[in-house]
């Protein structure tokens, strides 16, 4: 097996570490932050990811695994390293911040003294790895002997692990056939699944990503548009996408109407698309990726006027009860959750907000700490005049509305999400309105 590095113990990085190591690879893992290598090294992880837990512990009870802040033992213990630290949106313009790119590469550099590859893996402009593989061999040791690869990662939180053990596909840009062989190593229980390798240039590689993310986006946004289409003309968007849905060019999934996406992938990599494609010249031709997230979030916002309008067009001291957090269920990630951003929007109007989620509420208390969030489901609604639906957790759509009559004080909900029985909530007496379908 292969002697890996991961740099970086982000969502990405914790996620390929544990993975890798659990494939029998020996892994170590780097971050910069000591109190979070300890914690990592004490078996914790930071954030929420289903099955990520009991790999991480196995993984470091086999001896495959560790976490370091030691650069010098990274470059000398491995042989190939993964790249995966964070391109957030930059403070000052859409592009993407490549700070924690280039100190990667500027702290690794100089350690390494032996044959190596770096394997990137973390989302960024078209023409990053061209650079980066030059300064490389321009300030290491080794010189020409430490060569580049680009090796795009695909997760969707809420199934990371698997994404990482059972890929749909693996994409690797290259200029050296040697490093094929390196990674189809590191990779070979996928490969012997029978999961497609993709080799290709590095501009390639570096594109595949964001593409993907732009694709799916843009579809969200256009279900999301026909969806305001479909209320003004009483037409039902979810039979709608079901039936283009049946047309093979099309497909079902990412056609669900509701408050649109967010999280750290598809808002900051649209916007870093679009901003790299003008400073390229094109950036007419992507202008479409700037309504796309209009589009989104002009969700948020509707959400909020159907909010008004049950309540007269004056949120002021209106009890309101958001159902859910996190940007998407069986994640704690609120990062651009569309949820709280409605439910920011609701205070600001002067509603009183009470912020529920089975997962995430942790992380908000820190992050929001001017919210108010309650962990009993059932203390949440207590009171409230309007439920909002903005996170598809099982414990939502399982909700008995019947047994929610005796603790509010209004029985309207707006299911943001179109997910909840439509039949059920009317014949427990409530009112439900959906975006771009009817309700009661």
């Amino acid at each position: 097996m292969t002697r890996l590095s991961v740099i970086g113990t982000g969502y990405l990085g914790v996620t390929h570490a544990a993975c890798m190591a659990s494939l029998g690879h020996q892994v170590i893992a780097l971050d910069v932050d000591p109190e979070k290598i300890a914690s990592l090294n004490d078996g914790v992880v930071p954030f929420h990811e289903p099955e990520l837990q009991e790999l991480l512990s196995s993984a470091l009870a086999s001896g495959n695994l560790e976490f370091t802040t030691d650069w010098a033992v990274v470059a000398a213990q491995a042989d190939v390293h993964f790249l995966c630290v964070g391109t957030p949106k930059s403070k000052d313009s859409d592009a993407a911040d490549m700070s924690q790119v280039n100190g990667a590469i500027a702290s690794l550099a100089p350690h390494l003294t032996k044959p190596a590859l770096i394997a990137g893996k973390s989302t960024v402009p078209v023409g990053t790895a061209a650079r980066l593989a030059e300064y490389l061999q321009a300030n290491s040791p080794a010189g020409a002997e430490i060569h580049l690869a680009w090796n795009p990662e695909f997760l969707r939180e809420g199934f990371a692990v698997q994404d990482t053990l059972h890929p749909d596909r693996i994409v690797i840009g290259i200029t050296n056939p040697e490093d094929e062989k390196a990674l189809r190593e590191v990779y070979d229980a996928s490969i012997q699944e029978g999961t497609p390798f993709i080799t290709t240039d590095y501009a390639t590689a570096e594109l595949v990503k964001v593409a993907a993310n732009s694709f799916l986006a843009t579809k969200i946004s256009f279900i999301n548009a026909f969806a305001d289409l479909c209320d003004a003309a009483g037409a039902d968007i979810t039979q709608l996408a079901d039936a283009i849905g049946h047309d093979t060019r099309i497909g079902r999934r990412f056609l669900n109407a509701g408050v649109g996406f967010g999280g750290g992938c598809l808002p900051k990599d649209i916007k870093a698309l679009h901003a790299r494609a003008t400073e390229l010249g094109l950036g007419e031709q992507f202008e479409f990726l700037a309504n796309v997230g209009r589009v989104n979030q002009m969700r948020r916002e509707l959400v909020v006027e159907r909010a008004k309008s049950f309540t007269g067009g004056d949120l002021t001291g209106v009890r309101i009860a958001v159902l859910g957090a996190a940007f998407k269920p069986d994640s704690d990630d609120i990062r651009d959750s569309p949820a709280l951003s409605i439910a920011q929007a609701l205070v600001d109007a002067g509603a009183d907000v009470v912020v529920h989620d089975p997962i995430a509420l942790n992380v908000v208390r820190r992050v929001h700490p001017h919210l108010n969030c309650v962990d009993s489901l059932t203390d949440a609604v207590s009171g409230a005049t309007l439920l909002i639906h903005l996170t598809e957790w099982n414990e939502y759509r399982e909700l008995d509305p019947a047994a929610l009559n005796s603790v509010v004080a209004g029985r309207t909900i707006i299911d943001g999400r179109n997910m909840l029985d439509r039949d059920k909530w009317i014949n427990a007496g409530w009112a439900i309105n959906y975006l771009g379908k009817p309700g009661s």
